[in-house]
């Protein structure tokens, strides 16, 4: 049984368009501290601005890093990172480097996870790796959760939502299985309305990424309950 204020508390509010003004990321604030959602989940260049319009509003700032196709040299995410936590995020949603894995290259991939997680901990902030699954098959997946895990980040991640396909309730299952004991697991890509949200959180999701926010939470059931 979920309430939409339990279901809001889940949700990292995308604002992540490359179009994006300045005054649709503070709309967009204001959305996420109106639905008290998790997290406001911005570019790089807006976390300041993110953390300055949702200071005191119980809503965290969460940064992505090497955006969109992780293929940054590890130094950039590196800083990226660092800016991001000094400009106030609580969290960090960085992207693996889905060609060095694709490459057979784990170690380097390990190292980049591990560098990132590296400038988070002295500030207690959160890593998530977004995976981009759409480009790996059931094996890969599971060998990079596994992956992740050992370098020491919090969360797995399914998508950007600019691959070609997000979460299925397949993936999650496999993410879930062979790291749910040691990880969160987040479903983002194509998570559209209340009945998605809902059946990813039942599956054992910890968070969703969403960017139509209030069309999900709008299909609450008026009771409050589903």
């Amino acid at each position: 049984m979920y309430t939409r204020e339990q279901v809001a508390a889940t949700i990292d509010h995308s604002l992540l368009k490359p179009f994006m003004t300045v005054q649709d990321v503070i709309d967009g604030c204001a959305l996420a501290h109106r639905c008290q959602v998790a997290t406001c989940c911005v570019r790089p260049c807006d976390v300041a601005l993110a953390h300055e319009h949702l200071k005191d509003s119980g809503v965290q700032v969460c940064a992505v890093v090497g955006f969109p196709h992780g293929a940054h040299r590890t130094q950039t995410k590196v800083l990226e990172a660092r800016l991001a936590l000094e400009d106030g995020a609580a969290e960090l949603d960085m992207v693996m480097n889905i060609g060095r894995f694709l490459s057979g290259r784990p170690d380097e991939v390990r190292v980049d996870i591990e560098a990132v997680v590296a400038e988070a901990r002295p500030r207690e902030a959160i890593v998530k790796v977004i995976l981009e699954t759409c480009y790996l098959s059931n094996e890969q997946i599971a060998r990079a959760c596994r992956l992740c895990a050992e370098a020491g980040a919090d969360f797995v991640k399914t998508s950007t939502g600019y691959g070609d396909g997000g979460a299925t309730p397949e993936v999650i299952e496999i993410m879930l299985r062979t790291v749910g004991d040691r990880m969160k697991v987040k479903a983002a890509g194509g998570v559209r309305d209340w009945a998605s949200a809902v059946a990813y959180l039942r599956q054992g999701c910890s968070r969703l990424g969403v960017s139509a926010t209030e069309k999900v939470l709008a299909g609450a059931p008026d009771a409050g309950q589903t």
